[in-house]
């Protein structure tokens, strides 16, 4: 057992570090990153077992922060371990520096996710304890590692704990320990003026463990961890109540602790004395960037200790190895994300069906073949038809992870950010549906995704207003818009930041599926009807090695000599061109057709492929059954785009076509007039 004598200096370490930090930004969060110190600095001085020399190691603990304005207790405690340096604190929230405002996923720095909207990252904890689950019953025992989380006042009040606690509880994760750092202090105002709840018995009411600790108490920290650790059944959620900017004074030397403005801003502009605060702490507020003597002894004493604990593993983990050598091959690809070999081309698609359904063939075929993979529905599997992979598999129940599938329930966020957990979690490929409609309520989820350039896939049917029946509510119009603007953003490694691909057909379909499953740097959406489409027009080769084309973002699909005009689309749209294209060409009209399943991906090709295509001087009609900005940045301001100008009606969606105009007849009107 470390002395605690050093455990409470090197917290305090922490404390003048993130103060620090924030002081000398003149902008952050100190009061929380303050009060949380004892608790991160036990988690990483004594239980979280990973390895100093291989921070990627696959069996390490993980630890997942949600608060992310909570960043400098995080940065504080990895400089003690060794991972930043003091002159990389000195420049937090600073251009270029390794130390943002809040964590950006580095796991060689120890940074296992992203976090900044409250709440997601105790979700990425969930998603990555159920990855765990799920690895174990194909691996055994050679996976055992903890999943640790840290939650604010914040993230509890954020809707997506409710679908988290949930799911976590019903699923028994026993893997998983969160810390709740219960300091009565919001950003506005204290916690108790905006909810009277009952945490503890909200969570023991889902089936969770629930401890109660002083949270800046090293003994019972360090019991409650204890306890968790030997938990079989349950999550557990260590509710520690902390004092926000724990040794803060006020310039007369008197408590400056507990108070609201010490939340969102430095300690001096919160009224606080900086000074007297690091003197208080034990430090010199003239040099406060300085790493105690007390601290250098713990943390080196820690890696000393994991050297043996990560040895001993990695001893056992060889044994396992040769034990089971095609269980090791089998671990060694899924970490790397190694795709099995798949003749995509000899997937049987039904003609003339919904992109939905042929999705749903798809994912039997990878059900069978991709032993790794998981896929999740928001209680929409029939009907978004995530059964097709359901067919071959079973649901996760608790105490049995042998099935690839999970029930979510109607919670569209939190299995978004449960599925990016997975694959933060690495070893597993996930993939999550629901209808189009309700990627509203995951865009936070989405948009985190691509910062972090996490590989999920996401499966998005029901795409426009041929939903039909169900009425506007569920009529996706603005919806393709909005998820495209993520296209337009470069990730580090100057890709789109995500992959939109909107098949016109069930081969394009297949050949979106291939693309999201070799796409292993950013998110896929795919976006799928709910109703039948006929299949393109081939030019004598395979229906679906022409849709191989998909994979430059736009191609032709029908181009007659000296074409007078261009017609481009996406999904649906793409046929209802075709039909048009027959009227014309029986007026004298000669066309190009154009399939663009994903103007990002389109973007990122040579200039020479893209006037191939699209050329410039060339008339072109657009039709969209979104907004009409979805494709005028490729029609260009002397063409035309037909598009949705209201939200859709309730009514079967072949009337819808006829009075919206997604008709051939009206194609070929509105070409007549662009001509």
């Amino acid at each position: 057992m470390n002395d605690n004598t050093l455990l409470n200096k090197a917290a305090d370490n922490i404390r003048i570090l993130s103060a620090s930090m924030v002081e000398r930004a003149k902008s952050g969060h100190p009061g929380g990153a303050m009060g949380g110190a004892d608790f991160i600095n036990v988690l990483f001085s004594e239980f979280l077992e990973y390895d100093p020399e291989d921070p990627a190691w696959e069996l390490r603990d993980r630890f997942f922060l949600d608060p992310g304005h909570m960043s400098p207790m995080l940065y504080s405690v990895l400089c003690l371990s060794g991972k930043y340096s003091l002159d990389e604190l000195k420049e937090f929230r600073q251009w270029g520096s390794p130390t943002p405002g809040h964590p950006e996923i580095d796991v060689m720095r120890g940074v296992e996710n992203t976090s900044g909207p409250l709440g997601q990252g105790h979700a990425y904890a969930a998603g990555a304890a159920i990855a765990a689950k799920f690895l174990q019953a194909r691996l055994g025992d050679v996976i055992n590692h903890t999943i640790y989380s840290f939650i604010s006042d914040g993230g509890i009040q954020e809707e997506i704990s409710q679908g988290v606690g949930r799911i976590a509880g019903h699923l028994g994760l026993n893997n998983l320990i969160m810390f709740y750092d219960s300091n009565n202090i919001q950003l506005s105002t204290t916690t108790d003026a905006v909810t009277s709840e009952d945490v503890a018995k909200k969570y023991e009411a889902w089936n969770w463990k629930v401890i109660t600790i002083d949270g800046n108490n090293v003994d019972e920290i360090r019991r409650a961890l204890k306890e968790a650790k030997t938990e079989n059944e349950k999550p557990t959620l260590i509710i520690g109540n902390t004092v926000m900017g724990r040794g803060a004074l006020a310039a007369d030397c008197t408590s400056f602790e507990c108070q609201v403005s010490t939340h969102g801003q430095p300690l001096s502009a919160a009224g606080a004395d900086f000074d007297q605060t690091i003197r208080n702490l034990g430090g010199d507020p003239e040099n406060p960037f300085v790493i105690f003597p007390e601290s250098e002894e713990l943390y080196a004493g820690r890696k000393e200790q994991l050297k043996e604990i990560v040895s001993a593993k990695r001893a056992k983990q060889e044994e396992w190895a040769k034990a089971n050598p095609g269980l090791a091959e089998k671990k060694h690809k899924w970490f790397a994300r190694e795709l099995p070999s798949i003749d995509w081309a000899a997937i049987q698609q039904k003609p003339d069906n919904a992109t939905r359904a042929a999705s749903a063939t798809v994912l039997g075929e990878l059900a069978k073949q991709v032993e790794n993979m998981i896929v999740a529905s928001a209680d929409l599997s029939n009907s978004d038809k995530t059964d097709g992979f359901l067919k071959y598999t079973k649901a996760f129940v608790k105490n049995d992870f042998s099935g690839a599938f999970l029930q979510a329930g109607v919670s569209e966020f939190t299995m978004a950010c449960l599925s990016i957990g997975m694959g933060l979690h690495g070893g597993v490929i996930p993939a999550c549906g629901t209808f189009f409609v309700f990627s509203d309520y995951m865009k936070p989820a989405i948009r985190v995704a691509a910062l972090m350039e996490t590989p999920v896939i996401f499966i998005w049917t029901h795409d426009a207003f041929r939903v039909g029946e169900d009425g506007p509510t569920h009529q996706p119009v603005e919806h393709e818009a909005q998820i495209r603007l993520l296209e337009k953003l470069q990730n580090h490694h100057g890709k789109n930041s995500v992959l939109i691909l909107r098949p016109a057909d069930v081969h394009e379909t297949t050949v979106a599926w291939k693309m999201a499953m070799e796409n292993s740097t950013t998110p896929t959406g795919l976006i799928l009807s709910r109703q039948n489409i006929k299949d393109l027009p081939t030019s004598g080769k395979s229906r679906f090695s022409e849709a191989l084309n998909s994979g430059k973002g736009a191609y032709i699909v029908q181009d007659d000599a000296d074409y007078d005009v261009i017609l481009l689309a996406s999904g649906s749209e793409v046929s209802t061109l075709v039909e048009g294209a027959y009227l014309l060409r029986a007026d004298g009209v000669k066309v190009r057709i154009v399939s663009v399943p994903s103007e990002g991906l389109f973007r990122t090709q040579s200039p020479e492929y893209q006037d191939s295509v699209l050329p410039k001087g060339k008339k072109k009609f657009g039709l969209t059954a979104g907004l009409p900005v979805t494709l005028e940045g490729l029609v260009g301001s002397d063409g035309a785009v037909w598009g949705m100008t209201s939200f859709g009606f309730s009514a079967p969606y072949k009337i819808l076509d006829e009075k919206l105009g997604y008709t051939g007849k009206n194609v070929y009107e509105q070409v007549k007039k662009l001509l």
